[in-house]
C-alpha cells in the first residue's frame, strides 16, 4: 500500500486575477454555506437573499441607511488594513473606536457649543483620533521595543476600553453621562454644531464623504510619501529594512498608532453622526471586528475597502430588516454569520491564492 499526503507549495506563478477571483470566490462560498443553514431552518435561501438585497440596496432608504453603516466599518477597516500590511495584527480597533467615542463626546460636550459646525465637529474628529491613538500607544510601544505580540495587548485592550466605557454610562455619575436620564443611564447628547449635517430626510450625513476623503489620505501616505515606503519595507523584512537604515521601532509605532487612530475616527463618526452622544448600548455592535472582515476581503486595498465597507454595510441593514419577512421570520444573526463565513472563507482564499495542494506520495524504504 503507497501512502499518498497532501502538501502546500507556495505558487511561483501566481497571477493577477487570482487576487480579483479570491474575494469574489470568499463571499460566494459564504452565501453557499449560509444557504445550507437557512434551509436546515427550513428558509428558502434564495428567498432570503433576494430579500436582503432589495431592503440594502434597491430603494433610496436602504440604500442610504446601507451607506449610514459603511462609514464606521471602512474608517475600521483602514485601521486594520494599515496594520496588517505590515503584518501586525491588530484587533483591537473595537476598542479604539470605543476610546475614540469617548474623546470625541467628550470634546463635543465641553467645546463645541456655540462654534460653527465644521469647527465642532472637527474638534470631535480630532479628539476621537487622539483616543483611538492613546488606547493603541501600550500596545505599539510593546511591541516595537519588546516583541510583545500585539494581537494579546490589543485584545485585552478592547474589553478594558468595553467596560470603562459602560462604566461611564452605566455605573457612575460621569460628565458623558445625562443627569436627567432618571429611567435608563443615557449619554449627555452633543450640541448640534458638534453633529454632522445630515442629508435630506435620511440618516446618511457627511461622515460618508469624510471617510472617503481618508480613504484617498491613507492611499497618498503608503504609496507616495517616504513613511510609506518605509512602512512597506518594514512589512517585507525587517531585517532588510534594518539593513537600508529604516527606523523599525519607530515605524512599526507609527502604524500601530495610525490603525488606533482610524479606529478612533470611527467612534468619533458614529457619535457625530448616528448616537450624539455617549452610547455604549449603541457602539458595541463589532464595527471594529468587522473592520477585519472589511480589510481581509478588500486585500487591504484603501479603496477596494470602500466596497466591502457599503457590501457588509448592507449586511448588517438588512439583518433587523429581514425578520418582518411576510409568512417567515428569519432570525436577525443571519447577517452576523454570514460575515463570520465571508471572514473564514477569505483566510482560506489567501492562503490556497498564495499555495497550490499538491497530493504527494510518500514510499518507504524496504530493508534488505
Amino acid at each position: 500500500m503507497i501512502p499518498f499526503q497532501f502538501r502546500l507549495e507556495r505558487r511561483l506563478d501566481r497571477k493577477w486575477w487570482h487576487s480579483v477571483l479570491t474575494p469574489l470566490l470568499s463571499v460566494l462560498a459564504a452565501l453557499a454555506a449560509g444557504a445550507v443553514f437557512l434551509a436546515i431552518e427550513g428558509l428558502n435561501p434564495i428567498r432570503v437573499y433576494l430579500d436582503l438585497f432589495e431592503v440594502s440596496f434597491t430603494d433610496k432608504f436602504g440604500i442610504t441607511d446601507s451607506l449610514t453603516v459603511a462609514v464606521p466599518l471602512i474608517l475600521t477597516g483602514l485601521a486594520a488594513a494599515v496594520a496588517f500590511r505590515m503584518n501586525l495584527f491588530n484587533i483591537g480597533a473595537e476598542g479604539q473606536l470605543y476610546l475614540g467615542a469617548i474623546f470625541g463626546s467628550w470634546a463635543g460636550l465641553q467645546f463645541a457649543d456655540g462654534l460653527p459646525t465644521i469647527v465642532g465637529v472637527g474638534l470631535v474628529l480630532l479628539a476621537g483620533a487622539v483616543g483611538g491613538a492613546f488606547w493603541a500607544l501600550p500596545a505599539a510601544f510593546f511591541k516595537a521595543y519588546f516583541g510583545t505580540s500585539e494581537i494579546i495587548t490589543t485584545l485585552m485592550l478592547t474589553f478594558i476600553g468595553l467596560f470603562f466605557m459602560r462604566y461611564l454610562i452605566f455605573g457612575s455619575k460621569s460628565f458623558w453621562r445625562d443627569p436627567d436620564s432618571a429611567n435608563f443611564p443615557q449619554g449627555k447628547k452633543v450640541p448640534e454644531s458638534a453633529r454632522f449635517e445630515l442629508w435630506g430626510n435620511t440618516r446618511l450625513h457627511w461622515g460618508l464623504i469624510f471617510a472617503l476623503a481618508v480613504v484617498v489620505a491613507v492611499w497618498v501616505l503608503i504609496r507616495y510619501t517616504s513613511i510609506g515606503f518605509d512602512m512597506n519595507v518594514v512589512g517585507s523584512s525587517h531585517a532588510s529594512a534594518q539593513y537600508a537604515g529604516i527606523p523599525v521601532r519607530r515605524t512599526v509605532m507609527f502604524a500601530l498608532l495610525m490603525s488606533g487612530a482610524l479606529g478612533g475616527l470611527a467612534g468619533a463618526t458614529e457619535v457625530a453622526g448616528r448616537a450624539y452622544a455617549l452610547d455604549p448600548n449603541g457602539l458595541q455592535l463589532g464595527l471594529g471586528f468587522t473592520g477585519i472582515v472589511v480589510a481581509s476581503l478588500a486585500r487591504y486595498n484603501p479603496f477596494a475597502i470602500v466596497l466591502v465597507a457599503v457590501f457588509l454595510g448592507g449586511l448588517r441593514n438588512a439583518g433587523i430588516a429581514l425578520q418582518g419577512l411576510p409568512g417567515e421570520r428569519v432570525p436577525v444573526e443571519v447577517s452576523l454569520m454570514l460575515q463570520g463565513a465571508i471572514l473564514l472563507f477569505a483566510i482560506g482564499g489567501e492562503i490556497f491564492s498564495h499555495n497550490r495542494l499538491s497530493l504527494v506520495r510518500t514510499t518507504k524504504a524496504v530493508a534488505t
